[in-house]
């Protein structure tokens, strides 16, 4: 089956932070850095998110460059703002979150990277991983659904973007991607009833229609939905 392409690259997990690292860079059982913030750490992060949120990563970084490298939650932000930027710097932040207690957002965004690099069984591993720490997180149940999906497993594709909708019921990036896999399927009827609920947008359907074409194409890879859209996960 097609390759998913994103925007990324793929890592292994790392060992035991050591002497020469900075701060963030220690992987297993580092949970002192997820300490509550501060009214004005917190302000700041708020402002990180919404620049990000409207698409000014650079903006969004320079908020975060501000705050203590140390915190998972910066850590976290810059790995994101890295990531859609595809730059190098997002795979260690996001290993650095492993073991810590943003683990799962760590698992994500490795499956993320691994994902963009085409290299789905990685990508289904971290995915897996995150799904077990974080099960009702709709966006990894999500992207789990589009490596499925990519790897030919339709039937635990379509369920992932059922759980993703059930989780969130505006979640039009799962039902756009649900509406590719009937398309794929050539269930034309569900498909339409699938659009006509969530309210998808002519350009959205077509989209979808175009994403399922691909993956019917041999030796084609089909355009994928693995968080293109710049919004942050708390």
């Amino acid at each position: 089956m097609k390759a998913v392409v994103v925007i990324i690259s793929l890592m292994v997990l790392g060992g035991c932070a050591t002497a020469g690292r900075a701060p963030w860079s220690a992987l297993a059982g580092n949970t002192a850095s997820c300490a509550k913030l501060d009214s004005s750490q917190e302000l700041a992060l708020s402002m990180a998110d919404e620049m990000l949120g409207e698409g000014r990563p650079h903006a969004s970084l320079a908020h975060l460059e501000a705050l203590p490298a140390d915190m998972a939650q910066v850590r976290l932000r810059k790995a994101k703002v890295w990531r859609l930027l595809g730059r190098s710097e997002a795979e260690p932040l996001y290993r650095s979150l492993l073991g810590s207690c943003l683990a799962a957002e760590g698992e994500h965004g490795l499956g993320q990277l691994a994902s963009a690099r085409g290299d789905n069984v990685q990508a289904e591993r971290h995915l897996l991983r995150a799904v077990r720490l974080a099960p009702t997180d709709e966006k990894m149940r999500n992207d789990l659904g589009v490596v499925y999906l990519d790897l030919g497993n339709v039937e635990q594709a379509r369920f992932e973007f059922l759980t993703a909708i059930e989780l969130k019921d505006n979640n039009s990036l799962a039902a756009v991607n649900l509406v590719s896999l009937l398309l794929y399927q050539d269930k034309w009827q569900q498909a339409a009833d699938l659009v006509s609920r969530f309210k998808l947008s002519p350009a959205q359907f077509s989209e979808a229609k175009y994403r399922a074409e691909q993956l019917k194409k041999p030796n084609t890879s089909a355009p994928a939905r693995i968080d293109q859209v710049a919004a942050v996960q708390q």
